[in-house]
């Protein structure tokens, strides 16, 4: 039987033999009334945290308890300089932002800034990212340029995630089950079995239900509603006493209704192509600066689902002074999400979906009565390969990695065939019905009868291969009794990329009393009219089998000085480079730049035409857009005082972004984006960690961060200067974390704690323009969370049990955490984060 240990673990993962749940706690060493040594593995080897010269927050396993924490969304408000979304109109998408940089969009075509890692395999697409991981050790947050050891797409940082491997000590057993407030059940199942001397395996189940915060009134699922079920299956094989081979497998099925953006702001600004309905729109939908607990769909509101299933391999080989190590994976990705983006009064005149729709238009445009319901569906798998090669060379005095990588992944996201985006009747008033009428050959038709209905067909396919080279060497010279240690690594990386973008956009006025739909695109005597109140006709906004491909490639080197000062005082300074490779856009409404003849395969026509907010930008979806890259300066102190009871990590830093990728909404559109290299940006910064041991049963924390991030240098292909237009997405000036462990008792039953924890999370902008800035920015916020803690409670001789009271949110804040303003209802709509939750957890453990 496993031996249970009281552990507490600070909020960067500081542990400490003190309190709360009996969970092992494998990587730390035990010392009395002092803090534990944290060992991270966040330069691809095992060390100290108080010797890795990054900025770095690390959840162990019992923080991860005590936190609540069980996927990556919710350590978004625990770790300052990191802010984590949802996207819009796919909650199992996380938008993942590191000081403020990250990606607003969600593609198959673009990567995230912000590599995601698990048990060192890279994960590529954020899609899925929501989804609640069985058996976490650790989650290591590597703020800031990750560009050598981690290489592509870490501009912003890293989030390493470590899973529990098996061992052959003995069978261990672990029981989880949580019950809480809004329909909330979870279990969670691990056991360790030993197959032998060399052999052992792991396996874990998960399965959690609960229930959204907003009901739906309207037909179908209600918002925020959640089924998970997910298991793996780890085997550990000792070949010798000097190879291993670790192999796991992963299968996880996500089965949720999205939330729906509540308006905050009617619209009063103009929506371009949705202009000639917004008045309607804004009529038929709710608005309230406050939070609804209902709001309504028109049609059947659908359930999004998403499946993960993935294989991995780690051999490790030790020789001499030198390990070998290859880690293999294999991933597939299906996900499926509906998203309704109507105003809420579950008006079947005025709908924002992807539903079943019926009108004289489709029957114009399809021959058919109706057009189908459509959910979009994204189809991904990934291979990838890593060789890494570490040792010590001349006496130990200089360590080393090389490595080599090799990635590669297809994708699909398929939004087809031809359906149902927005329709909405025409606000009375907006177009002059008379000339209306004159146009039709003399029938005066009323503006009820008067429908704007757009449908949509689209379908993108990407293929990308990615490889690289990289190196890292520390040098301890022998010399000032070996405190120095000085750090050089390169990476070379290359990268391709290929899309393929297949896309249908229809407009149609539908004369409901006259049973006729009318092609805006070929109406050219209605178009004054239209164009006359502030209405641009859509131009051809048809993609058929418009391609794209682009190479990148990249050197980066980082250097690192660390001098110790003491045994218990790290000082150390870094400068690091790191790029992330260009693509496409999928959601360009051009094809391509302009300058080239029409019909040349994947370019536009000759003749610049305006993009739906009226710019000309010269390029499109074909022409892509180019790497960004970054150059950071960090300088740091990492140091344990009064006999290693106070710990203090803090840092500042500097990081010049240059060519730095911008997505924005174009305004009058839906969906519309461009996304353009602007040029260059600049942040600053400072970051701390303390963690205080105040007494043996009480141990105090604070995590704080400040960023002050601008773009410097913005120009557009014309060269005009658009650098007050931009600015960075999710960069909030301040964050900061609180929190108390206290021990209130030790008893013959078992041992009482408490825990308090206070997050807070300044304003920040939801967008990247200026022109939209009021509108999207994220209001500040402050969270209280608590726990109390029964742990180490004998049950006979099979084990022991822990029972944990839990509160999130306890004195229920509202706070948005996600705001957009290209709904035609609405200048202002937002995503609300979690209400007060509470709960309990039970867990067995042998």
């Amino acid at each position: 039987m496993k031996k249970l240990t009281p552990i507490v673990s600070g909020l960067c993962a500081f542990s400490v033999v003190m309190s709360n749940p009996a969970f092992s706690q494998t990587e730390v060493k035990k010392s009395s009334f002092a803090l534990e040594e944290v060992i991270v593995t966040a330069q691809k080897k095992a060390e100290s945290l108080q010797d890795t010269p990054i900025s770095l927050t690390a959840f162990g396993e019992e923080r991860l308890e005590i936190d609540g924490i069980s996927n990556l969304g919710d350590i978004g408000s625990k770790v300052p300089s990191l802010t984590i979304e949802p996207f819009p109109i796919n909650n199992a998408t996380l938008r993942i932002f590191i000081r403020g940089i990250g990606i607003a969009d969600v593609q198959v075509t673009q990567d995230p800034p912000v590599g995601i890692y698990v048990d060192g395999v890279y994960i590529a697409r954020s899609t899925g990212t929501a989804l609640d991981v069985a058996e976490l050790q650790r989650i290591e947050v590597l703020r800031g340029p990750q560009g050598t050891l981690y290489g592509r797409n870490t501009t912003g940082g890293a989030i390493n995630l470590i899973t529990k491997r098996p061992t052959t000590d003995a069978f261990e057993l672990k029981q989880k089950f949580t019950v809480g407030n809004r329909g909330l059940f979870t279990s969670k199942t691990s056991a360790n079995i030993p197959l032998g001397d060399t052999l052992a395996a792991k396996v874990a189940y998960l399965t959690t239900q609960s229930d959204g915060f907003i009901e739906n009134t309207g037909p179908g699922g209600d918002f925020g509603d959640k089924e998970v079920d997910g298991y793996r299956i780890d085997l550990r094989w000792d070949i010798t006493d000097s190879m291993s081979l670790d192999y796991a497998y992963d299968n996880s099925s996500f089965e949720y209704y999205n939330y729906m953006y509540q308006s905050i702001n009617p619209a009063i600004q103009n929506k371009g192509q949705a202009e000639p309905i917004r008045e309607f729109a804004v009529s038929e939908s709710k608005h309230s600066e406050d939070r609804f607990s209902s709001m309504a769909t028109a049609r059947n509101f659908e359930a999004s689902t998403t499946d993960i299933e993935g294989h991995s391999f780690i051999l490790t080989k030790d020789f001499e002074n030198v390990q070998f190590k290859y880690i293999g994976a294999y991933r597939e990705l299906t996900d499926a999400s509906y998203a309704d983006l109507g105003g809420g009064l579950g008006s079947e005149d005025y709908r924002v979906d992807s539903n079943a729709y019926c009108g004289p238009s489709v029957a114009a445009e399809t021959g058919s009565d109706c057009l189908p319901l459509v959910i979009p569906v994204i189809t991904q798998e990934q291979f990838s390969h890593e060789f890494q090669l570490s040792g010590s060379l001349f006496n130990d005095s200089v360590d080393y990695i090389l490595g080599a990588y090799y990635f590669e992944e297809e994708a699909t996201e398929n939004n087809s065939p031809l359906h149902h985006q927005f329709s909405s009747r025409i606000s009375n008033g907006i177009i002059p019905i008379p000339l209306l009428g004159e146009i039709l050959g003399g029938v005066l038709i009323g503006a009820g009868d008067v429908h704007l209905v757009n449908m949509l067909s689209q379908r993108y396919d990407i293929k990308n291969e990615a490889k690289a080279v990289f190196g890292q060497f520390t040098w301890t010279p022998d010399l000032l009794d070996k405190r120095l240690h000085l750090t050089f690594g390169a990476r070379y990386s290359a990268d391709s990329r290929q899309a393929l973008k297949n896309q249908t956009d229809k407009t149609y006025l539908e004369l409901r009393s006259l049973g006729q739909a009318i092609d805006t695109e070929n109406l050219s005597a209605l178009s004054p009219v239209l164009e006359q109140v502030g209405f641009l006709l859509p131009g051809d906004r048809s993609f058929d089998n418009v391609s794209g491909e682009k190479d990148f490639d990249d050197t980066s080197f980082s250097f690192i000085t660390e001098f110790d000062l003491t045994d218990d005082i790290n000082l150390y300074g870094k400068f690091i480079q790191a790029y992330k490779s260009g693509g496409f856009n999928t959601r360009d409404p051009q094809r391509g730049s302009t300058g080239f003849a029409a019909g040349t395969p994947g370019k536009g026509d000759d003749t610049a035409v305006a993009a739906p907010d009226g710019n000309v930008y010269g390029f499109g979806f074909a022409d892509g857009f180019d790497e960004e890259r970054v150059a950071s300066l960090e300088a740091g102190i990492k140091s344990e005082l009064m006999d290693r009871r106070l710990r203090i990590n803090a840092n500042i830093f500097f990081s010049e972004y240059t060519d730095i990728q911008l997505n924005f909404i174009l305004g009058g559109t839906v969906a519309d984006t461009k996304v353009t290299n602007a040029g260059e940006a600049e942040m600053r910064g400072f970051e701390t960690d303390i963690t205080f041991m105040a007494t043996e049963d009480l141990m105090l924390m604070l995590n704080y961060a400040f960023l002050d991030a601008e773009v410097t240098k913005a120009l557009d292909e014309f060269g005009n200067d658009l650098t007050d237009s931009f600015g960075f997405y999710s960069a909030p000036g301040q964050s900061y974390t609180a929190a108390a462990d206290y021990t209130v008792g030790q008893y013959e039953w078992g041992q009482l704690a408490l825990n308090l924890s206070y997050n807070y999370m300044d304003k920040r902008r939801g967008g990247v323009r200026a022109a939209n800035a009021k509108n999207t920015y994220i209001g500040e916020y402050g969270l209280v969370n608590g726990r109390i803690s029964f742990s180490e409670i004998p049950v006979s001789k099979y084990g022991t049990l822990y029972i944990g009271l839990w509160g999130k949110n306890l004195t229920d804040e509202e706070f948005e955490i996600t705001a957009v303003d290209n709904l035609p209802h609405s200048d202002r709509t937002v995503i609300w984060g979690d209400p007060r939750a509470y709960g309990i957890d039970l867990i067995y453990q042998y």
